[in-house]
């Protein structure tokens, strides 16, 4: 058996095996959505231990080969995961902000509405003054969140950007083999995204349109695996935007809430500044489509 073709058949059933709770009963609704989610996160990672073991390569080199060492520039790779853990959460006010401006959010920075219906909705104690809750909630998922989703990030991008980027760059060229890499990566997240995930206003078509983000995501996470050589950046980059991503909803109107099919980082507001970004690296820091390792 070749690892490629066990890596994504591991990946894509353990993803449907996690996720079929939910299609049994309740869907997104479920309480077991969240953790399940989380869990189906790992399926990647036992999908590279998978292909690891039919390539009988030496475990050394399999760690360097799929990015879990620091590439042969460490400062470099350091200055890059300093960069996704600052950028990240820029990245995504950005796309707050200029979806508000655009029309396309509208922002109740007074009472923060959107927030306090999501709170009541939990059942947890709402504070008359919800501007600290929300600033100490950004402040600790951009300074935080990549260290408190370290392992489901990991979980995800040794397979998706450690693995499997690399690999279709080097047959296919690097825009080509990372845009690619990035379609595979959305549709495995299909198990969700048929069920609404994202953009329930969508129904199923939501795991259509998740792919457009998820590749030109996957090409800005899979610049930082081929720049640094090691997979430690997207990491990052991932456990960040899953931390400070939900931002959007701390400050939006409950009278009016986003559509998230526009606006937001994952919205089409956000495809635009993912593409500009992408863009401008791929031009001004070219990376070889072979990672350093």
């Amino acid at each position: 058996m070749k690892p490629l073709p066990v890596f994504l058949a591991v990946a894509f059933v353990l993803s449907w095996v996690v996720a079929l709770p939910l299609w049994l009963a309740g869907g997104l609704a479920s309480p077991l959505a969240r953790p399940l989610a989380l869990l189906m996160m790992f399926t990647p990672a036992i999908g590279v231990l998978a292909a690891w073991l039919v390539s009988r390569t030496p475990p050394r080199q399999w760690a360097r080969e799929t990015g879990l060492t620091l590439g042969e520039r460490k400062g470099r790779t350091g200055l890059l995961v300093l960069a996704a853990w600052l950028g990240v959460p820029l990245l995504v006010l950005a796309a707050v902000a200029i979806s508000a401006g655009l029309g396309l959010i509208t922002l109740d920075l007074d009472e923060m509405s959107l927030f306090r219906e999501q709170l009541r909705a939990t059942g947890v104690p709402v504070p008359e003054n919800l501007a600290p809750v929300a600033v100490t909630q950004v402040v600790v998922a951009a300074l935080a969140g990549p260290l408190l989703n370290v392992l489901p990030s990991l979980g995800e991008e040794w397979g998706w950007r450690g693995y499997l980027a690399p690999l279709l760059a080097e047959r296919r060229g690097v825009l080509s083999g990372l845009a690619l890499s990035g379609v595979v990566w959305g549709l495995w997240h299909a198990p969700l995204t048929l069920l609404g995930y994202n953009y329930p206003m969508l129904g199923s078509w939501a795991a259509v349109y998740f792919v457009g983000f998820c590749v030109l995501a996957g090409v800005l996470l899979g610049w930082l695996r081929l720049r640094s050589g090691s997979v430690w950046p997207a990491v990052v980059a991932h456990g960040s935007l899953n931390a400070v991503g939900p931002a959007v909803f701390l400050l939006g109107d409950v009278a009016s809430p986003p559509d998230l099919v526009l606006a937001g980082p994952s919205g089409l507001v956000g495809w635009v500044l993912l593409a500009a970004c992408a863009a401008v690296l791929l031009k001004k820091l070219p990376v070889r489509s072979t990672p350093a390792v």
